[in-house]
């Protein structure tokens, strides 16, 4: 008898939740019809369509690189003696950095002056003897030979000591240092890197729109993200002929570091460029623009509807876009709100 009340009981129990769940169900159909009778217009932000003047002026972003850098390599063999600079130090082209042991490049030398003075002496000597002929020509143009020879074998050696010398290249900032005293070099070790920040180069890229707004030699107002407003003039010494993959160009702009150098390789920066041509134009904002440059249409807005229709257009800035045929001065265009419209839909203006 008990286990027949549990059963009854367990199938009341479930009736009861099932009756629950489908007045719910039910519950939640009438809201969303309500929700679908108050989002029947879909709600935008507009723009008018408005005659401007047209500035192509732009700004590009990208960052600061040294105009000279390098790493200086050891052309000699030895144990340092000597270093005269070290990491953090200004050099100028021709300062001494390093001084490495060279008593043997000195005797060698010492050796190669003393054979080239006794080949010349020889030479001197043949020639004498030649004019009256005590010696043979073969003689006398083997001791020409040796002359050229022991000439050569001194200017080897003289360069060979110089290199004991390690002076700096170019002018700069020593930005690493990887030798010490007692350090043995051979030809090709790794002695310091040199960054010059006199001048730095930004390079930044642009469109295929602001590329042709670019010319070699233009001067451009920059400045960099961390230089607290600071403005510098640069100028454009190098234009990407080919674009990359993304179909953005390549610009290139020295820029004169201040007298203390506040600009540093690898800052970002921003430069400005300034067009010239400025004139009236039938203008929307970019975000306007339904689909691609290449492919675009807006959302007019007529009688509480928005229809698509497809524009044309002409030069496009960061934030503007030149219309040229499919819309009037006055209408009203969707700025916001597109990813919901479809042709024909109804709106509502924010």
């Amino acid at each position: 008898m008990k286990k027949v009340i549990y059963i009854v009981a367990v199938l009341v129990l479930l009736a009861a939740v099932g009756f629950k769940l489908m007045d719910n169900k039910e519950q939640m159909a009438a809201n969303a019809a309500v929700a679908e009778i108050k989002s029947d217009a879909i709600p935008v932000g507009i723009t008018e369509v408005k005659t401007a003047q047209l500035d192509k002026s732009f700004t590009a972003q990208g960052n600061f690189a040294p105009v000279q850098s390098l790493t200086l390599l050891s052309e000699t063999q030895g144990q340092i003696q000597k270093v005269y600079k070290r990491k953090g130090d200004k050099v100028k082209a021709g300062d001494l950095l390093l001084q490495v042991e060279n008593s043997t490049m000195a005797a060698d030398l010492a050796t190669a002056q003393v054979n080239a003075e006794k080949a010349k002496r020889d030479l001197e000597r043949f020639e004498n003897l030649a004019a009256g002929d005590a010696i043979t020509q073969r003689q006398l143009e083997d001791a020409r030979l040796a002359v050229k020879s022991t000439q050569g074998q001194l200017v080897a050696a003289r360069q060979r000591l110089n290199k004991t010398r390690i002076t700096a290249p170019i002018s700069g900032e020593i930005n690493e240092m990887y030798v010490e005293v007692g350090s043995y070099l051979n030809s090709g070790t790794k002695l310091y890197d040199i960054v010059n920040v006199d001048k730095l180069k930004l390079e930044v890229k642009v469109s295929e729109s602001q590329v042709l707004l670019v010319e070699k030699g233009a001067k451009v107002k920059v400045k960099a993200d961390a230089g607290a407003g600071q403005e510098y003039e640069g100028t454009v010494t190098a234009i990407g002929a080919q674009a990359d993959p993304t179909l953005k160009f390549d610009v290139e702009i020295e820029v004169k570091n201040s007298a203390d150098n506040n600009l540093r390789a690898g800052m970002y920066g921003t430069a400005s460029f300034e067009a010239a041509e400025q004139r009236d134009a039938l203008l929307l904002p970019r975000e306007a623009i339904v689909g691609s440059i290449q492919n675009p249409s807006v959302y007019v807005v007529k009688d509480g509807k928005a229809y698509i229709q497809k524009v044309s257009v002409g030069t496009v800035t960061q934030d503007q876009v030149e219309i040229l045929e499919g819309v009037q001065p006055g209408e009203q265009v969707v700025q916001s709100g597109q990813i919901n419209l479809r042709d024909g839909i109804k709106v509502s203006v924010l």
